[in-house]
């Protein structure tokens, strides 16, 4: 008799699928091994990892490069809990014969509503007048404007496509900027396309980023584009943290450069460390939750 299939959580904190009743449904295939904490070290995660055949890789601060799965000859699958797959390198798991499963699609509408609530709370500063208001001060700023603003898309697959229109239905002008634009997917998502990023840059309200990690991407916003952008408008960013460059971004903020940014991803997460960006008060962030609602956590489960 075969032996089980071992399939691994390796490191599901903040909790993501522990508990979940979606569980159950993996007994039959195999034996279920759960760790609710992060592991140590990459050391840690090899020997957690040592003699399954399946991952499901609830968190993205848990990765998988070519050298990890080089050292696990029993790994046939890895699936994600995420529609990114950044956390894996793709072509060594390809050439190794290892499966990589991820969740396009699923939460997007969840996650555009996030972003249109970053947008918001930035906009109408909620978070920092929240806190004024707790040290018992009354201290009035300026909101801004959303309905009739151009929102501007970098990125245009699921999650950007539904987030068009959810601003559309708020009365926004809905531009975009993709490596690949065409008439038909302007029209069906019902946005015009700019031939640049800058083009974008400048004439959008506020940008909002949902393009995949790549070599491409990486640093896509820097302090050059951060200059393009109008003095007003607001930066989003739901796609990943390395996406911007968050000092660039902090300086900006502090030199009056942008109006405010909502940030639900960093460059490295938990983002604990000492950072001039967590001084910025027209900043709203959140843990890389934007998938986080009873719906969402079901979705990707």
């Amino acid at each position: 008799m075969a032996d089980p299939v071992r399939i691994l959580i390796p490191g599901d904190d903040p909790p993501q699928i522990t508990g979940s009743p979606q569980l159950e449904r993996l007994t039959p295939y195999g034996e279920v091994i759960l760790h609710a904490d992060r592991p140590a070290s990459k050391e840690d995660q090899i020997q957690r990892a040592a003699g399954c055949q399946v991952v499901i890789n609830s968190r993205g601060s848990v990765t998988w490069r070519e050298d990890d799965l080089k050292a696990l000859p029993d790994l046939r699958m890895i699936t994600t809990c995420s529609i990114g797959t950044d956390m894996i390198d793709l072509k060594p798991a390809a050439d190794l014969g290892i499966v990589v499963s991820n969740q396009p699609g699923r939460t997007a509408p969840v996650v555009a509503e996030h972003m249109l609530g970053l947008l918001f709370t930035v906009a109408k500063r909620a978070a920092f007048q929240t806190a004024e208001i707790r040290q018992q001060r009354w201290t009035r700023r300026m909101n801004l404007g959303v309905q009739g603003k151009t929102l501007g898309i970098v990125g245009t697959g699921n999650i950007g496509a539904e987030l068009a229109r959810l601003g559309r239905a708020l009365g926004m002008e809905v531009i975009a900027w993709t490596f690949n634009p065409s008439p038909e997917r302007a029209a069906a998502l019902g946005v015009r396309f700019v031939e640049t990023l800058d083009q974008l840059l400048a004439q959008a309200d506020y940008v909002s980023l949902h393009v995949a990690l790549t070599d491409d991407t990486r640093g896509l916003i820097g302090e050059k584009q951060l200059a393009t952008m109008k003095p007003d408008s607001v930066l989003l960013n739901g796609a990943r943290g390395d996406v911007v460059d968050l000092d660039a971004l902090a300086t900006a903020l502090e030199q009056g450069q942008l109006a405010g940014a909502g940030l639900d991803v960093f460059p490295d997460e938990p983002f604990v460390a000492e950072h001039p960006i967590q001084n910025c008060e027209q900043v709203v962030m959140t843990p890389h939750a934007a998938d986080q609602t009873p719906e969402g956590v079901d979705l990707l489960n």
